[in-house]
């Protein structure tokens, strides 16, 4: 069981990663706390869709540059870059999905993660990503 101090902290990664997401005007973004799911392999889901090849790469680097100014982390890795159809960061407890929209469909995360408790963000809201 992780501490709550460890809760807390993925809670903000959460809220940052959301703000980094709507500073590019990321669409659908979708936060699944997967924290109360057996075996889950992080805390959070975070998923966006993009229309372009180049608005997925300008909000994977906001992401990572929101995360980088305001807690001073850097992903544990990173896959897609060189595909341009998906983007994953990866920050352990709280793992970024960034897609383009026909491949988000394709993958649907949400569907697979369907246990977990979904908060819809909306465009204009600000990040209240975790309750």
């Amino acid at each position: 069981m992780k501490s709550t101090l460890v809760r807390q902290d993925s809670d903000k990664l959460a809220d940052v990663v959301v703000r980094g997401m709507q500073e590019k005007k990321a669409a659908d973004i979708v936060v699944l706390n997967l924290k109360e799911l057996k075996n889950a392999v992080a805390d959070y889901f975070i998923i966006c869709s993009a229309s372009s090849d180049t608005q997925i790469e300008a909000i994977a680097r906001s992401v990572e540059e929101e995360v980088e100014k305001l807690t001073g982390q850097n992903p544990w890795q990173t896959e897609g870059r060189m595909n341009r159809e998906w983007v994953l960061l990866d920050y352990v407890d709280v793992v970024v999905h960034v897609f383009l929209r026909d491949r988000r469909q394709f993958y649907a995360l949400e569907e697979l993660w369907g246990d977990a408790e979904i908060t819809h963000v909306a465009e204009e809201e600000t990040p209240a990503a975790v309750k």
